[in-house]
């Protein structure tokens, strides 16, 4: 019997161990910010802010950030490719080609980048001192939380427990420990009493400007392995 018990749970650690990670192949998040301020008098003072559009296929990602005054207007556009970045003109963006850009700029580190979506290499602060909390539903999507308790601040995170993984985190250090999507966080700053929501919300289809500029890629792509195909 003690060996019966031994195996399954060798069998259950195994299987934990090996589970399979999908990454998605396209699709977009909307990164939304919504600011409270004088909070513990009430949430009517209150403004939001749309950080930014991501848009995916594969390992390429083109960066919206919405002007902050008319969303539908873009500010600046960013082309990310692993680990690095390329800004976009604002100028018939329908006619950029990745390998143009990446051949006449100078790539800039992502974790430099301090507009739009942040990629962080810090980790979460005093995560060590984490508090796990009931799972609860959000949105109609159950999720896992935990909290972060500090004299100067208050922070909640929710992770969707999801195997498929998306291009952009904002700590990975939670999502590998949850087996999940950071796709929430609150925050509570104590000292000014500024209440912060910020939520990274999935969808499967590309923003009509981006679809404009992986469509004109594609195409371009498809002409010159033809063209190759030729000599």
């Amino acid at each position: 019997m003690k060996n019966l018990l031994f195996l399954c749970s060798f069998l259950l650690l195994f299987l934990i161990s090996c589970r399979e990670e999908i990454k998605s192949e396209r699709g977009g998040i909307d990164v939304v910010s919504n600011v409270y301020f004088d909070a513990s008098k009430g949430l009517d003072k209150m403004q939001s802010f749309h950080v930014s559009s991501l848009n995916y296929t594969g390992d390429s990602i083109i960066e919206r950030i919405p002007d902050v005054d008319v969303t539908e207007l873009t500010q600046q556009m960013y082309f990310i490719k692993d680990s690095v970045c390329y800004t976009i003109g604002n100028d018939n963006p329908g006619n950029i080609i990745f390998s143009d850009i990446m051949r006449k700029q100078k790539p800039m580190p992502i974790e430099n980048k301090k507009e739009g979506a942040l990629f962080l290499k810090e980790k979460i602060p005093n995560y060590r001192n984490r508090k796990n909390l009931n799972d609860t539903v959000l949105f109609k999507k159950k999720y896992k939380r935990f909290e972060i308790n500090s004299p100067w601040m208050y922070t909640r995170f929710y992770i969707y427990p999801s195997d498929t993984i998306l291009p952009y985190s904002i700590y990975k250090q939670a999502e590998r420990d949850y087996h999940g999507r950071l796709e929430r966080i609150d925050s509570y700053n104590k000292k000014t009493d500024i209440f912060v929501t910020l939520q990274l919300i999935p969808r499967q289809k590309w923003d009509g400007e981006t679809k404009e500029i992986f469509e004109f890629n594609q195409y371009v792509k498809s002409r010159e392995k033809r063209r190759g195909k030729k000599f």
